[in-house]
This record gives structure tokens, C-alpha cells and sequence, in this order.
């Protein structure tokens, strides 16, 4: 089955990691395409995103300037992950010229319609906010449409740690990993549920999962009182993951479940975290601040967003 990424490339050792944490990933996946997308700044007050419409406009120097350095950014990507061994037919690149580079990432996102956005930041410290870490902090909380992906610094494992809870936005989460990762034979994924926080939310109820995933498999491997162990390991085995490679973690107990995902995925050698999110409505979900705390303290280490 056909898989495509949207990977958002500046030139940057940021956006290097991300192209290599790729390869790392899928650079055997014969399945998996990639459009690498960079953004050039808008220049003549802002109003150089005319071009897309209007292609006989004639761009500023300073325009000028930005295309094609983001036109150098994308063949250098796209020459890396070929030296990663992908193939040149799998990847498409594209310059969009824009004032705002996360609106213009999660405009791309939605109208090519990806299975998930790519993106490397700068990580903690005085710099964590420049940039890509505006950009990625701007994407959490605007682009819920496509599931991100989010690479802090160097990640070398192929190993995943997914957070499990009784709530349709955890398997959402285990759905988007098992067709992102449909019959990779060698992949090892790490179910686990602390309790510290999740415990105090009351589990959806069967019928909340009914829409998604019908009422007969509902009623076949929904395991609520269990924290849906059971259901998410169903749905990767649903798509050709064997079971001897899903491992279920002991329940712990933690006060800072994002602290505890991290140490949880560092202890077991997991390179991903894989964390459900419901919608953003304005109310302060306990969800939405274990994905924001998890992002915030997050150090090579790559965390998807899904649900």
C-alpha cells in the first residue's frame, strides 16, 4: 500500500537529522513516498505568494534570492536521501514561496493530503524557538489533520514506544504506526501505560470506538479495563506486524508521565514515541499536555502525533 511523507527541509543540521532519521526508518520501504517541501520567504511587503497564482509576476531580487537557495536546500535533500538508498522515482520537491513557514507547511499538508508531516527542530535551549522550533510549536497546535512527526537531534533507533490509554485518540495512534509500518518484518514496538496521569481519566466508553473500527471488532478485542493492551497490539498485528515482536511494558506509576514516556523509551532503546491526541477545543485536555510536555522535554528523540 502506497504511504507518502511531506518532509520540511531548510538546509539546516536539523533538517538533516530529520532526513536521516528517514532513512533510518524506511530507506528499504519500497512503499513509502516522499515530497520534500521548502519554503522560501515572501518578499515586496509580503506579497510575493501571488506567484503561485500568477506565475507572470516578476519576482524581487531579494525573492530571487530566497527560490533559489530553497531550490539548492531541496537537491541537497533530495541527494541525501538518495545516498541513503532511496529511490530518485519515490521523491518529489517543491518551492513554496510564503510569509508564514508553518501555514505554509500545513496548507501544503492538507492540500497533498499526506500521511504525515516530517519536520527536524533545534530542540531545548535559548534557540529551541527559532525557526523550526516556532515552526514545529506552531504545527502542534494548528495542524491536526495530518499526523506530525517531530525530530529532536540525532535518532538512531528503529525501536517505538507507543502510549496506550482507553481512548479512541491512543488507537487512532496505533492505527497510523501499523499502516506507516505494514510488513516491516524487523520493526519492535514497546506498548506502555503509565498511570500517573491517564489513570485518573475515566475510559471512553465501546460505543466511542464503533465508528472507527465497527461494533463486531470492538466487541471482539476492545480490553478498556486493561487500558486497550490488547486492542492496540490487535490492529498492528492486523497489519502484518507479528506479535513476538509487540512487547507489552509493566504499568507504572509516575507524577510527569511525559518524564516517564521519555526515560520508558530511553530504558527500552525506543528512537520514536507515538502518543494519540484528541482534537485541540480550547479546554485544557490532560492529552494535549502530555504531547506538549513530551515535545518540550524531548531530546534526540523523534515523537509522532496522531489521533
Amino acid at each position: 500500500m502506497e504511504k507518502s511523507v511531506l518532509v520540511a527541509v531548510d538546509g539546516s543540521v536539523y533538517s538533516g537529522n530529520s532526513l536521516d532519521y528517514l532513512a533510518t526508518l524506511f530507506k528499504s520501504d519500497r512503499n513509502l513516498n516522499i515530497h520534500l517541501l521548502s519554503v522560501a520567504a515572501a518578499g515586496s511587503a509580503g506579497k510575493d505568494w501571488m506567484f503561485d497564482v500568477d506565475p507572470h509576476r516578476t519576482q524581487s531580487p531579494a525573492s530571487e534570492k530566497q527560490a533559489h537557495l530553497a531550490n539548492r536546500h531541496l537537491k541537497e535533500a533530495e541527494e541525501r536521501l538518495i545516498r541513503h538508498g532511496f529511490a530518485k522515482e519515490r521523491i518529489t520537491t517543491h518551492v513554496k514561496t510564503a510569509s508564514g513557514v508553518g501555514a505554509a507547511i500545513r496548507d501544503e499538508a492538507q492540500r497533498g493530503q499526506y500521511d504525515s508531516v516530517l519536520i527536524g527542530r533545534r530542540g531545548l535551549g535559548a534557540m529551541g524557538n527559532m525557526f523550526f522550533g516556532s515552526t514545529s510549536a506552531e504545527l502542534v497546535e494548528k495542524c491536526h489533520k495530518t499526523p506530525l512527526w517531530i525530530v529532536d537531534g540525532v535518532v538512531t533507533s528503529n525501536r517505538y514506544l507507543l502510549a496506550v490509554h482507553s481512548h479512541p485518540a491512543s488507537l487512532m495512534a496505533a492505527d497510523h504506526l501499523a499502516f506507516i509500518l505494514k510488513d516491516h518484518q524487523d520493526v519492535q514496538i514497546c506498548l506502555y501505560h503509565s498511570n500517573s496521569v491517564f489513570g485518573k481519566q475515566q475510559p471512553a466508553k465501546a460505543e466511542a470506538f464503533h465508528e472507527q473500527w465497527g461494533k463486531a471488532w470492538c466487541d471482539q478485542y476492545l480490553d478498556i479495563d486493561n487500558f486497550l493492551f490488547f486492542a492496540h497490539a490487535q490492529l498492528l498485528v492486523d497489519s502484518g506486524i507479528a506479535r513476538h515482536r509487540i512487547t507489552q511494558l509493566p504499568t507504572q506509576m509516575h507524577l510527569d508521565i511525559s518524564a516517564d514516556l521519555l526515560r520508558q523509551a530511553k530504558h527500552h532503546n525506543c528512537g520514536t514515541i507515538v502518543i494519540g491526541r484528541r482534537r485541540r477545543d480550547g479546554s485544557k485536555e490532560l492529552i494535549k499536555g502530555v504531547s506538549d510536555k513530551t515535545l518540550n522535554q524531548a531530546e534526540n528523540i523523534a515523537v509522532w502525533l496522531a489521533g
